[in-house]
């Protein structure tokens, strides 16, 4: 199988698992504590991933300068990309419970919301692509920690959807959108820096790691914190410390 066939069917594989979430926080009634833990333990995993796998092959391959700007040029896109979706109507995209606008209070917040599902979920299915060039094949670690972190977001975001009264229409058609555009970003995260020397897809990935660390503190992590409160520090540890043992086993 080509390469980049594999590529884009690990970026489908980790995508599903946000349609996986949609299903059960859209058909099961689960507690708000529940979905906090569960999203918690998604931001430990997370950023276990980020620090060992992406950031540590940014390192390896770009070197400390540019792997840091990298990093905060990453942090800086995301935030500001993130501020004018929020003033659109996606600033609770992430939550469960009733912050979410529905169209009639927010004209045009269903395709702000569309767009910060997206922002969210692209920066993790190009590093899957590019992570494959480096030694041919794909680090399952990331694959693993991106599906898991995936599985909470669909779940509490849908939830939310559900309750600001938008549509199963609409909620699973983002859903099954995004998973197919995180493999075709993952197809083009091989293909097109396939043509470009290690140091210029090291910087990406820190890249696409700072744009996920600001979206774990910016989406994530307050939603957890708002239902759990203390436990959550101690879920978040427990996401890292198996994502840590996952990457190390494998």
């Amino acid at each position: 199988m080509p390469t980049w066939i594999q590529a884009g069917l690990w970026g489908l594989f980790s995508g599903s698992a946000l349609i996986l979430g949609s299903i059960i926080g859209y058909f099961f009634n689960l507690k708000q504590k529940t979905i906090a833990i569960v999203m918690a333990f998604g931001a430990g995993v997370l950023i276990s991933a980020l620090s060992l796998e992406l950031m540590d092959e940014a390192y390896n391959q770009s070197g400390l300068l540019p792997s840091s700007i990298g990093f905060i040029g990453g942090a800086l896109i995301y935030y500001f990309a993130n501020s004018v979706l929020e003033k659109s109507g996606a600033k609770h995209r992430k939550r469960s419970q009733s912050q979410q606008s529905s169209e009639e209070e927010k004209e045009g917040s269903g395709v702000a919301i569309a767009l910060g599902a997206l922002l969210d979920g692209i920066p993790e299915s190009i590093a899957i692509g590019i992570s494959i060039l480096e030694g041919g094949a794909v680090s399952i670690a990331t694959v693993i920690a991106i599906f898991i972190s995936n599985l909470p977001e669909g779940l509490s975001s849908s939830s939310g959807m559900k309750k600001a009264g938008r549509s199963k229409v609409f909620i699973f058609g983002i859903w099954i959108g995004i998973a197919i555009l995180s493999s075709i970003a993952s197809i083009l995260g091989y293909s097109l820096f396939s043509e470009f020397p290690p140091a210029v897809n090291g910087a990406t990935l820190a890249i696409a790691a700072g744009a996920i660390l600001n979206m774990i503190s910016t989406t994530m992590i307050p939603e957890a914190f708002q239902k759990a409160h203390g436990m959550i520090g101690l879920i978040t540890v427990l996401g890292f410390l198996c994502s840590f043992l996952l990457s190390h086993a494998i």
